[in-house]
């Protein structure tokens, strides 16, 4: 290789005066075609919990635990299902209260009295099933029981058997995945170009199916060490096969356009600036030209200046192009 380019210099050397690059080796063009293609954007991410669906449970009461149902981490619930019976002075003395009243006004008939002592154990989130059973009894429970606000995991529990827990403490969470968030990073000279795009279709290592999913928010804070920003998806996930903290690569792509296009080996950047080699005067001659280019995708380039649909440039060693070139003064 070394060889070759040597003798490459010395022919050129010979004919410096001339403004072009005479190559006489084998080389492969390419032309500028005109394309109906979609810009876009490749980019990964990782799938996370979507925070309008994480539910803590906080009992406005505290208490002892008498059972508990959802003893296992990441056990799935449904919504109404029971999550711990447990024991609460306070509850019982709000039963009774509830249960004295009703006695009263009996013989007393009092609406407003008895409507207060019922929103007493509403305002401590009693089921509601309990406080009907305490009128149709007329016998308080001792016990009551926590149930689940949604379906989802038990993504976080603070109770184990036995335990005692204070009113306003989390005992547990529950995380909703029908649908989930997955976050992404754009650099911020993709910016403009994220402004035209409309699909999303996200895959994942670990499943077969694609998935597609809707922009929900860019936020505005730029990452100063990868010179990012975060965009946030959102997504259907009815079934719950996307799991938090799996990687997925994200295909972002605009609607179709047309463009004139290179492929992306038959430009060269050199200081900050793009160059093609298009075809000299005579055959085997070659000179650079400096054109303003785009991104469309990985493999191709958006030709915005100087050339035309057809133009035909050099598509392959670019780099022995360049040394004849700086040789020859042509830039």
């Amino acid at each position: 290789m070394k060889l070759l380019l040597i003798i490459l210099i010395f022919f050129s050397l010979l004919d410096a005066k001339d403004a072009t690059v005479e190559q006489l080796f084998n080389v492969q063009t390419t032309k500028v075609k005109l394309v109906s293609d979609a810009k876009s954007i490749k980019s990964f991410g990782f799938v996370t919990v979507d925070e309008s669906r994480v539910y803590d449970v906080s009992p406005r009461f505290g208490g002892f635990v008498e059972i508990l149902y959802a003893d296992k981490t990441y056990k799935k619930v449904s919504k109404g299902e029971k999550l711990v019976k447990v024991y609460s002075p306070e509850v019982l003395k709000a039963k009774d209260d509830y249960l004295n009243t009703i006695n009263y006004t009996k013989n007393r008939p009092n609406k407003t009295m008895l409507e207060s002592a019922k929103i007493k154990l509403s305002l401590l989130n009693i089921p509601e099933m309990e406080i009907k059973e305490i009128t149709k009894n007329k016998k308080a429970s001792s016990f009551t029981t926590v149930l689940s606000p949604a379906n989802g995991y038990i993504f976080k529990k603070s109770l184990n058997n036995n335990s005692s827990f204070k009113a306003k403490g989390v005992i547990f969470q529950v995380v909703n995945l029908d649908k989930v968030w997955v976050e992404l990073k754009i650099h911020q000279n993709q910016l403009s170009t994220l402004n035209n795009i409309k699909s999303f279709t996200l895959s994942t290592p670990s499943l077969k199916q694609t998935f597609k999913a809707t922009r929900e928010n860019l936020y505005p804070e730029l990452d100063p060490k990868e010179e990012s920003f975060t965009l946030r998806l959102s997504l259907d996930n009815k079934s719950n096969l996307l799991k938090p903290g799996m990687y997925t690569t994200v295909n972002m792509s605009a609607d179709a356009k047309s463009y004139l296009t290179l492929p992306t080996t038959a430009v060269m950047r050199k200081n900050g600036k793009f160059y093609v080699f298009v075809v000299g005067e005579y055959e085997g001659e070659y000179e650079p030209l400096e054109i303003e280019v785009e991104v469309l995708n990985p493999d191709t380039y958006i030709v915005k200046s100087v050339l035309n649909e057809g133009d035909e440039v050099v598509n392959n060693a670019l780099f022995m192009m360049d040394s004849d070139a700086q040789v020859n003064g042509l830039y």
